[in-house]
């Protein structure tokens, strides 16, 4: 048994089923989830700057090896800015929105022109917002403020610290259960972001694993839905009884590789966006860390 080191995103519940599955074992890994990095992505990251979040910690800080997942953009940036690889085998699918209160002035993405979006530094909800509003409004009225993980912005919502907030699975339902309204809706892609050093036999059963679970999931979905209690973050366990048999899939697992196209055009939208700063390689053979499944 190879032992393996997984910070889960939460979006989905692959990993979760996996592990209860045993799917995992059955590829010969000994898989301990990161619970500390997964709940501190969910935490506040508003005082901190790129390379110091909690997710880029295993590389600048503590320099263990974790299987971590994020947005298609946010994956590519962290290995062409020195942090990994991208596993470009597998894609995940994921839902996502712009969610305000009840109460809000705010009834369609115009009107989120100049207003400041709640979004998790250079992360799935923070490359979304450019992506999906960009034909609702010039990129100069398209405003974020960095308030950190899901759990963060959907307090800083709720508290009134913000006006809107950027949010993924299963937040999403989170905030329907709880009365927020959505402005824009839509879907994103995935992408794995492994070490340098990664083995690729253990990439490749690690991917085989979540597909098992996909399939599991596709027979019974219903069956799982509980598992969603351990994405939600400890803080938000008594706000309401939640009903996880309304959370949904989630992210979807898909087992086919990410088109070589759309990894340029990830870079090409970094840098039009202005979020290219950090970028160093950009040569889609060096970044990558092929699975071959």
């Amino acid at each position: 048994m190879r032992k393996v080191r997984v910070a889960p995103k939460g979006m989905g519940l692959n990993d979760f089923v996996a592990q209860q599955e045993g799917y995992f074992a059955a590829e010969g890994l000994d898989v301990e989830f990161d619970w500390k990095t997964f709940r501190g992505t969910q935490a506040s990251w508003k005082h901190l700057d790129y390379f110091q979040r909690p997710q880029d910690k295993p590389y600048t800080e503590s320099k263990e090896d974790v299987i971590q997942g994020a947005c298609v953009w946010g994956t590519i940036c962290n290995a062409s800015a020195g942090m990994g690889k991208v596993v470009a085998d597998a894609y995940g699918d994921s839902p996502w929105a712009i969610f305000v209160r009840p109460d809000s002035r705010i009834r369609k993405p115009e009107d989120l022109k100049d207003v400041p979006v709640a979004v998790g530094l250079r992360a799935g909800s923070h490359f979304n917002v450019p992506y999906r509003l960009e034909k609702y409004l010039p990129l100069a009225h398209i405003k974020t403020v960095n308030t950190g993980g899901f759990g963060a912005r959907l307090k800083a919502l709720l508290v009134g610290e913000v006006e809107a907030a950027s949010l993924l699975p299963p937040q999403i339902t989170m905030a329907e259960q709880l009365g927020l309204r959505a402005i824009i809706r839509d879907t994103f892609k995935t992408l794995w972001w492994v070490p340098e050093n990664s083995d690729p036999a253990v990439v490749t059963g690690y991917l085989r694993a979540l597909d098992r679970a996909e399939k599991a999931m596709d027979a019974d979905l219903a069956k799982y839905l509980p598992l969603w209690k351990l994405a939600v973050p400890p803080e938000f366990e008594s706000y309401r009884p939640w009903d996880f048999s309304k959370f949904g899939r989630g992210e979807r697992f898909v087992f086919k590789a990410l088109p070589r196209e759309e990894f340029d055009e990830t870079l090409e939208q970094v840098k039009r966006w202005g979020l290219d700063q950090h970028l160093g390689e950009k040569s889609f053979e060096k970044l990558i860390c092929s699975a071959n499944p």
